[in-house]
């Protein structure tokens, strides 16, 4: 499905490094290529297998990544199976949307509504607590496994 926004220019995003002080490296740059054309949340070793032979090492994508998410750049999912996957924040929703996940091929589709904003506000007035956030992936099978014994 893919997100319905535009994708983001890559010199936006070398800016917006450049905004906050950061060196705009060759790795950092082809990183946020690669996620920029990633259609869904891309592991590390997924990055390290898109850029060309020896232009990166793990540890280089590895602290890139962490960089980036601390930058409020990437988002951080983890969809239970104990790896870290990475994607893109778009400006206009803040990189908020949900994933559908099969349990089988691990199909990713990205779900662009998101019912659980009203919730937040319900556990907020009954807690007392503020700036309530959530995070919600659902999991299931998806059609071509269900067609597949």
């Amino acid at each position: 499905m893919g997100h319905a926004h535009a994708k983001r220019r890559l010199v936006e995003l070398m800016e917006q490094l450049r905004a906050k002080s950061r060196k705009i490296t060759g790795p950092r740059q082809k990183i946020l290529d690669v996620l920029r054309n990633s259609r869904h949340p891309v592991t590390i070793k997924e990055v390290f297998a898109r850029m060309p032979k020896g232009d990166c090492d793990l540890v280089t994508i590895y602290r890139s990544m962490h960089l980036l998410e601390g930058m409020g750049m990437v988002k951080r999912f983890d969809f239970g199976d104990g790896v870290a996957r990475f994607e893109l924040i778009d400006g206009l929703d803040g990189g908020h949307h949900h994933h559908l996940i099969c349990t089988r091929c691990d199909r990713i589709v990205e779900l662009e509504d998101c019912f659980a904003q009203e919730m937040e506000k319900a556990v907020s007035a009954r807690s007392g607590f503020q700036s309530v956030t959530h995070k919600l992936e659902f999991f299931g099978v998806c059609p071509i496994c269900q067609a597949t014994p």
